[in-house]
């Protein structure tokens, strides 16, 4: 199944020279935007439904008609007309509507999904139904199930229930269990335990082998790790406890190991792999019966490719690539024909194309320079042809390219300015461009793979004519020099922006590692709660530190075993740089920050009191100690390798430093970034008889979404807080200079 889902845009060029600031076009509207508007949706842009790439040129949608069925319909990609529908709810006897689909190898037949239930950020579980095109036939799968899918030959479906995996004989409806143990906070089968699902990006642990004899999964056993709780306050009598199995840094993670289930015979092997610590992604080969497993030490500067050959339970290593600080783990491992592979690296310092043989010897290297590839989406065997994204055009800047196998006759084929996404269709010969500028909303495009534009197919231009009305500023991009580095930099001014007054200033930032804030695209809300307070007279800007992504390995990984060192002195400096600017009020600068932007705009206000009055921390990491060990040891190493690594850098550590103004928000629900956090720092900040401003947002999570008006009340409050602590009003009562 391949689902590519379209979030940006095409077509209209602006100028932006990185080593200039870029030129700016006030508008000429006199309407303020209100938080209600932001958070109510009226600034949302028109978007293209998520786009199933199907076989030839072809794709297909998940839409709704006017009885409310759920259709799904096919679509060519070379006049986006409908040509048929593939799917009918109103003839589906209990299931008119479903939220979700997939196909088999060939078309035939599809997976339906409905009345979801959230496990974490990815996971969920439903109820899935298999629907037979020609018979018309519909079977249930299984209700309460995870992550349904068809064995190639399409005879049977394999999912996971309660930890375990099961496969269904759609011919007769019978059920094979496939492993016995799953128990829940013990064994997991088939599917990834909380910290996988986070920081490696998947859910489903299990694969059909291409002549569906073999399902190669990954059983987790996370009997040591120790359990995390939190409280949930709920509607009854009594809060409960959600308790669920969380490592942290320097911890026990779960033992992973890599099993092959022989469906003819029913039996399981299990597979040796040598050392290591995580198994991140499992992929079968174009080979006949060669899975392709990653595994990684638990520093992650290890990664290994292993060939397992399934009949004889065997495993060869393919590829090693070590890096001193990590290796990335990522989707871009595809196998051609001939069973060579096309595999990314930052090995010569800046992420590109790689060609292999099936011995792990290396062909070529088929994009080269001082730029980064962002994104592959494929190759065209018949051209000979790779597609990928990247920032060739500056490090702010995407654009869409092909280029030969060999290295040779590269092309851009989208805009060259501003933000471009790409999503092919499944043989490669058409693309839907996504493009998008700071000062142009989301135009999606038909392009032909040769970067020939056909046809328009949303421009948002109503959008465009409404923001006309409003008084709003256009980011000025440019760059600034910090600690010895070039920093990428946007700022927003009032409307009525007067370099003889003197302006507050506030900072936003996330810092990040292979992060990235200063990008050529349209607005997100963060973009228009920035436009409302430069309408209210304050001047925003965003930086991104040393750390932060898309300037090569070594500007990425400089912050390695430090994380918060370098990224809070490039800001503190940067600040104080901004500050001798004329119109910048230097006794008025604060800055913000959520998630580990909120533990960075946290040790700024500490460490850096000298210049920032004002902070805010949403949901922060207070010290790395509390977070989970992929994440925080890919930077940091453990603990108790690196303790001042983590405690120098910690908020915690510093809370006797707290000078200015400071509001600490956490979702009590957060199963990411734990309240935890925020609770150390309040008990520092007491303990040091600091004075600051708390808001606690009852069983939301990471994101602070849940209930009605959660976003809305939260950014409200940030708004008062910023304008009771940066000296500045509605009024725009700002300081007028001698």
């Amino acid at each position: 199944m391949k689902k590519l889902f379209i979030l940006a845009a095409i077509l209209l060029l602006i100028s932006c020279d990185q080593n200039k600031t870029s030129s700016t076009q006030y508008n000429t509207g006199t309407k303020e935007i209100t938080l209600e508007e932001i958070w109510g949706g009226e600034f949302s842009t028109d978007r293209m439904n998520a786009l199933n790439s199907m076989n030839g040129d072809y794709y297909s949608l998940l839409n709704t008609d006017s009885n409310g069925n759920s259709t799904v319909d096919q679509y060519s990609y070379k006049t986006l007309e409908k040509v048929a529908t593939i799917v009918d709810g109103k003839n589906l006897k209990g299931l008119n509507t479903f939220n979700s689909y997939s196909f088999n190898n060939d078309e035939t037949k599809l997976i339906l999904g409905k009345d979801f239930n959230r496990i974490y950020r990815r996971s969920f579980t439903g109820t899935f139904y298999a629907y037979d095109r020609a018979s018309k036939k519909l079977i249930l799968i299984g209700k309460d199930i995870q992550a349904p899918t068809f064995s190639p030959d399409s005879k049977k479906v394999a999912y996971a229930k309660n930890n375990n995996i099961y496969i269904k004989n759609l011919a007769t409806n019978s059920v094979t269990q496939v492993t016995k143990d799953g128990k829940t906070n013990s064994i997991i089968n088939g599917t990834t335990d909380w910290v996988y699902e986070e920081e490696f990006a998947f859910v489903r642990a299990f694969e059909w082998s291409n002549d569906s004899k073999f399902i190669a999964f990954l059983r987790f056993d996370e009997s040591k790790v120790r359990e995390f709780s939190m409280n949930v306050t709920g509607n009854e009598l009594y809060p409960t406890q959600q308790v669920f199995k969380y490592p942290k840094a320097g911890e026990d993670n779960a033992k992973v190991s890599l099993h092959m289930y022989n469906t003819q015979s029913r039996s399981t092997k299990k597979i040796s792999l040598g050392n290591y610590e995580y198994i991140p992604r499992i992929k079968w080969s174009s080979a006949k019966n060669v899975l392709i497993v990653t595994t990684l030490n638990r520093h992650q500067n290890n990664l290994k490719l292993y060939k397992v050959n399934a009949l004889r339970s065997s495993s060869v290593l393919l590829l090693n690539e070590t890096d001193k600080a990590y290796v990335d783990v990522h989707d871009n491992l595809t196998f051609l024909a001939d069973n060579s592979f096309i595999w990314t690296s930052e090995r010569d310092g800046y992420n590109h194309i790689y060609h292999y043989n099936f011995n792990g010897k290396l062909i070529n290297q088929i994009t080269k320079g001082n730029w980064e590839v962002t994104n592959y989406y494929g190759y065209n065997k018949d051209k000979k042809t790779i597609y990928y994204q990247s920032v060739e055009n500056g490090s702010i800047n995407r654009g869409v390219y092909s280029i030969g196998l060999d290295g040779k006759n590269k092309q851009l084929l989208s805009n060259e300015v501003g933000n471009n996404t790409a999503s092919f269709s499944d043989n490669l010969n058409y693309f839907i461009n996504t493009h998008s500028t700071s000062e142009v909303p989301p135009i999606y495009s038909l392009y032909s793979a040769e970067g020939e534009m056909l046809k328009v197919i949303k421009d948002n231009s109503q959008l465009k004519v409404k923001l006309a009305d409003y008084k709003m500023t256009p980011k000025e991009f440019s760059t600034i020099q910090i600690n010895g580095e070039e920093l990428n930099m946007w700022m927003i001014k009032p409307a009525d922006f007067d370099e003889n007054k003197e302006y507050p200033l506030l900072m936003f930032q996330y810092s990040g590692p292979g992060s990235q804030q200063v990008s050529n695209r349209w607005n997100g809300t963060n973009d228009y709660w920035h436009q409302m307070l430069a309408q209210q007279g304050i001047i925003v800007a965003c930086i991104d530190p040393r750390g932060t992504g898309l300037k090569g390995r070594d500007f990425k990984k400089m912050t390695q075993k430090e994380l918060g060192k370098y990224e809070v002195e490039d800001q503190i400096a940067a600040a104080k740089k901004l500050a001798k600017r004329s119109y910048i009020d230097e006794n008025n600068i604060g800055i913000w920050g959520w998630s580990y932007g909120g533990f960075m705009s946290t040790n700024c206000l500490l460490k850096g009191n000298d210049i920032f009055s004002t902070a805010i921390a949403v949901a922060p990491v207070t010290s790395w100690r509390f977070y989970d060990t992929v994440y925080t040891e890919r930077y940091m190493q453990t603990p108790q390798e690196n303790a001042s690594g983590y405690d120098e850098n910690s908020p915690i550590n510093y809370a006797d430093k707290l000078e200015g103004n400071y509001l600490l928000v956490h979702g009590s629900g957060d199963d990411n970034v734990h309240p935890q956090n925020t609770m150390r720092m309040i008990n520092e900040l007491v303990e040091a008889n600091k004075q600051f401003d708390l808001f606690i947002y009852p069983d939301r999570a990471h994101g602070i979404r849940k209930g009605k008006n959660s976003r809305l009340h939260l950014y409200k409050k940030m708004t008062s807080f910023i304008h009771e602590s940066l000296n500045s009003n509605k009024d725009n009562d700002i300081k007028i200079k001698g």
